[in-house]
Order: structure tokens, then sequence, then C-alpha cells
């Protein structure tokens, strides 16, 4: 074990508390299972008791400081907190097995409380971390540790099969697949096998960045099984996410939307617009508004622009991938964090009172006016949820077809037809995903497969906050289609900046428990779940919705038999039919919120 003295530099330098900071290395706790779990703790130079907060991460403990010397960590403890990093279970200085999630529950819970009775704490404890980081915050508060006192999630998955590794049914292919490579990497490093990490390098794109994408002959391979035995000992858990395609008890062990009235401490949840976990963060807030006892008010969701990886430890740029959402986009999270923090752990330890949150209850960030706007509740109450429905005379394919959007529900239409060719597939083009954001549409939307229908020129502005739906009917030639769908703002330069998507694959289209095939030719009516948004479209702007069969390597590529996922060795074309017509309105519901006088 270590003692080390922080020196000054790095992108917090300027955040720096009161606090000179020292680190004490690899210390070393026992589960109760008998595994050593070793962690770095940074304390303040000067003597005294302070509350403590934990994180939890399976990347490194470490992984921050070699970036800077004056880290998340060290920013905490200069304002006044005792902070403990650890390895999770298995991973680097940590022993034992790791394998996704699995231990995060009890782990967190004895590490919470062996960090809580640490020399020089009060016993009071907070949690922080993002994704992985985030997840583990939420499944140890299910085990109601008597320290705990509140935790800040940013980026947190419920591990829902809904959303997590599948989503709407598909696989993630694409950052999945990266992650477990990645991850396999350093289990293989750990063991020095030299030759086998070279075979992982030869996958990426540029083997000296972290999760780097992978190579397109990579991505392509089939079956997707074949990486259960080509990541082998690395990733062993990865079979078991292919053997288990559809909901279910293996599911359910982790997924913490089941497990929330478990949770009782105050929580602030923050997420983004371009974040993978945009459906789960404000279910998390409104889950447990509804099912926590003591802490029910105490809980606060904030949503910005930004992506996945977003550098939440400092004044973060107002960029999203193309886009600049502007100054206000720019705010150091943890300056919120530790704010948090002090007013539960410094100042009113387990305050529920929603009158007294140190932050509104639901702060989100309103792309298009960028700026922030405080709110009172999820989705909110004053939404008009409105129809838009899909029209034409049978041609949308591409954005020079006649496809529109309005308000007017459809007569007798013809149909939209295109082929999907798996051996072709729309590629992604910005999204929620890890690496993801915003990205113009138009190369996507000039494609024969993509169907396109764009609303008139709006003559003031439209707020959109809430959740998005896309209700659409259509069918196909085979056992199995994927059907895609991405809304856009399209601006008078022509730009389609994409706010939202969504997928469902077909077979999941009554339920994700017992998926069943379509029957060839038979038109169904499928739900397409885009989720949450804040953005208004100005005036002289359009809105846009298309729609495909596919997003890859976001998502795996149907073979259109039916056939769980990761068994096909082959890929079969398949003619898909859009309908819009009376019988069958296609449309999308959208979240309008009524605009103040004076605002357009």
């Amino acid at each position: 074990m270590g003692r080390h003295t922080v020196v000054s530099g790095g992108s917090l330098e300027g955040q720096r508390g009161a606090f000179g900071v020292v680190r004490e290395d690899d210390l070393a706790m026992t589960t109760r299972d008998g595994v050593v779990l070793r962690a770095d703790v940074y304390r303040p130079e000067e003597p005294g008791r302070y509350p403590v907060l934990v994180r939890r991460t399976p990347y490194g403990k470490r992984v921050n400081d070699l970036a800077a010397d004056f880290s998340e960590a060290h920013y905490f403890a200069s304002h006044g907190y005792v902070v403990v990093v650890q390895d999770t279970r298995g991973r680097f200085a940590s022993e034992g097995a790791w394998y996704p999630f699995i231990y995060e529950a009890r782990d967190g819970y004895d590490t919470i409380e062996w960090a809580a009775t640490l020399p020089g704490t009060t016993g009071a404890a907070g949690t922080f971390g993002q994704s992985y980081g985030a997840i583990s915050q939420y499944l140890a508060a299910t085990q109601r540790p008597p320290h705990l006192r509140t935790c800040v999630p940013v980026s947190a998955y419920q591990l829902a099969f809904e959303n997590y590794w599948y989503n709407g049914g598909a696989l993630e292919l694409g950052w999945m697949l990266s992650y477990f490579v990645n991850m396999a990497e350093a289990v293989l490093a750990g063991e020095g096998d030299t030759e086998a990490i070279e075979e992982l390098t030869k996958l990426k794109v540029d083997p000296a960045v972290r999760f780097s994408a992978l190579t397109e002959d990579t991505l392509r391979h089939l079956p997707l099984r074949d990486w259960a035995d080509r990541l082998g000992r690395g990733a062993p858990f990865l079979d078991d996410i292919l053997a288990h395609p559809a909901d279910g008890p293996y599911w359910w062990a982790t997924d913490l939307s089941r497990q929330l009235f478990n949770i009782d401490v105050p929580m602030l949840h923050i997420g983004s617009w371009y974040d993978i976990a945009n459906r789960d963060t404000p279910n998390f807030f409104t889950g447990l508004r509804e099912s926590a006892l003591a802490a029910r008010n105490g809980h606060a969701l904030m949503m910005g622009p930004w992506a996945h990886q977003l550098p939440f430890n400092q004044p973060t740029s107002g960029g999203t991938g193309d886009i600049d959402f502007g100054p206000e986009a720019a705010i150091s999270l943890v300056d919120i964090e530790r704010r948090w923090f002090d007013h539960y752990l410094k100042e009113h330890p387990r305050k529920d009172d929603a009158a007294g949150l140190p932050v509104a209850p639901v702060r989100i960030f309103v792309m298009g006016e960028n700026r922030w706007r405080d709110e009172r509740e999820w989705p909110l109450a004053r939404t008009e949820y409105t129809s838009y429905y899909l029209h034409s005379d049978g041609s949308a394919n591409t954005l020079n077809g006649d496809g529109s959007l309005s308000a007017d529900p459809p007569s007798d239409e013809p149909a939209d037809r295109y082929r999907y060719d798996p051996e072709d597939p729309v590629p992604t083009a910005g999204g929620r995903f890890v690496g993801g954001g915003v990205a113009d549409q138009r190369k996507n939307q000039s494609r024969a497969d993509v169907l396109v229908y764009t609303g008139a020129e709006l003559a003031e502005d439209l707020e959109i906050t809430g959740p998005i739906t896309v209700r659409l009917h259509a069918a196909t030639t085979a056992a199995d289609a994927d059907f895609v769908a991405v809304i856009s703002d399209v601006r008078p330069d022509g730009y389609a900046q994409n706010l939202a998507e969504g997928i469902v694959r077909g077979q999941f289209r009554e339920s994700f428990v017992e998926p069943s095939p379509l029957e060839p030719g038979v038109p169904c009516e499928f739900t397409i779940r885009l989720w949450n948004i804040s953005h208004v479209f100005r005036a002289g702007h359009r809105l846009r919705l298309h729609v495909t069969s596919s997003d890859f390597p976001r998502w795996d590529r149907n073979a259109g038999t039916g056939a769980p996922v990761g068994t096909d060795t082959a890929l079969r074309a398949a003619e898909q039919t859009v309908f819009h017509d009376s019988r069958r309105p296609s449309r999308i519901v959208l979240p309008v919120v009524p605009r103040p006088a004076g605002k357009d």
C-alpha cells in the first residue's frame, strides 16, 4: 500500500477545493464470500472526519489518473470527502471472476459498509459513477446498506432485456462486440497471453484506441454465436447473452425495473438525449417516485444534450457529434454532484422533502432553444400527445419521393414498398449509442430502401418533450423483419438532424418473453418506441420520419428466418410493405408541449 501527495495540473484543476489530497493505494477488503477487492482511497490532507463517497468500476480504478493528475476522485476529496475507488470483482487489482453485474449488488453492499467504517469517516456514505459504475449503484442500493445515504448515477441502464444488450429484440451488435473484445483483452493481458491479444487487436479499426470500432469484416461475421468461442475465456458470459435471445429468468436476475421497490435512498438521476440509457434514466426517476417509501420525494432527474461518453467529470463542451448545443450545454456535472452530496451527506442527512432538493425535481435541456428548463414531473403533465400520419402516392422512397407527414388521417392511399438486402444494410449514422450523437441523415435518406416522410414547413415553433412512439402497419415476405424509425429536424439548408431512433424486431412485436414468427405477406401493427426527447423545431424547419429495416452495425442484421439471434449462417433479402390508409393509419405520436405566449 502506497501513499501519494497529489500535484497540481489536469482538467479539473480550476475546480479544486480547499483541501490538499493524499491517496492510499490498494486497500483490501474481503467480501462475505471471501473474495479480496482492492481500492484506492483519496483523503483530504487535513486530519478530520469526512463523509465517504464510493465509485466501483471494472475499467481500472486509476484510469482517470492516467489522463490527469487531478481527476474526479481528487476533486471530491479536495472538497472534503473520503473517496473510495474500487476495482470490481475479477478486474485489475481485485480477485475473483468477473461476470457483468451478477455480483455488484452484494459486493456493492459490502464495499459501502466497509468504506463507511474507514478511519476518518463520519459513517455517512454516498455513491457516484457513470454507465457500469451507475448500474452498480442501483444494484447496491437494492440491498439497502445501512450507511448509504444517497446516490448519483450517470447514464445507467435498467438491465431489462428490452433495452440493454438487446434493443426491441435486436442485438446491440456494434458497441456490445467492441465492448467485449476490449474486456477480453484485459483478461488475457492479466494472464500474459500475448498471442490471443494480438488476434483480438486485428479485429479493431484502431488498436490504439480503447473501445475502438471493429472492422467491417469483423462485424459482418456469421454466425454471431462464433464470437462466444473466439473470445473464449476472455468473455465467457457472451455465450450466455447469445443463448438467451428472449426475455426470461436469466435477465430478470439483474433487471432493475423489477427491483425498484427495494431502493429507498434519495438519488440524482443524470442522463442525456443521445445516450443509449435515454429510455432508462427517466424510468428510474418515475419508477422510484412511485415505489420508494421514505425517499419518494428525494429524487431528481437531469437530462442533457450529450451522448453516452460525455466528459461528466469536467466542464463539458456543448458538442454532441456534428452539433454544438451552445454555452449552456457546457456545465460542470461534478459541481452539481458535489452540491447534491453536500446536501445529503453534510448539511441535511436523509432530508427527503422535495422542497429541499438541491436542484429542481426535473431539469431538462431543451434542444433547438439550447437552454435548461426546470419542471416538476416527467413526462410533463401539460403534454398533448399528437399524431402525425404517414402519407404518399406509393413512392416515399428517398428524400426525393412523395412521402409526407401531416395531422390529417389518411384515406385510401397506396402502400410504400422497398427491398431490404441484409448484404447492403443502411449504415449507422449517429444516434443513441456509445460514440453516437448527431449526424446528418440525408445520405441514408437518399437510399431506395429508406422511406422518407416529411412535414410541411412549420409556420411557428413546435416543441416535443417526452416519449415518442411510432405505430407502423407493415408486412414482409420473410419470416421475420426489423423496422427502424428515425425522427429528424430538417433545417432550411436541408441538414437533417437526427433526434431519436428506435427498432422493433418483428417476432417480438407482442411479447419479449414469447417471440412469434411473422406470417409472410400478412400486415401487422408494430410499435416502435423512440423514447425520450426535448426539442423545439423552429419556424421554417420541417419534421421528418424515415422508416427502413436496418441500422448496421449498431444493430445486428435480421436474417429473415425467425431463428434465434446468432444462429443464422446466411442472410435473406425481403420485400417490405408499409401501409398508411384508413384501415391501417401508420403514424408517429409526438409529445407536443404548448408554447408559452410570446415564445415563438
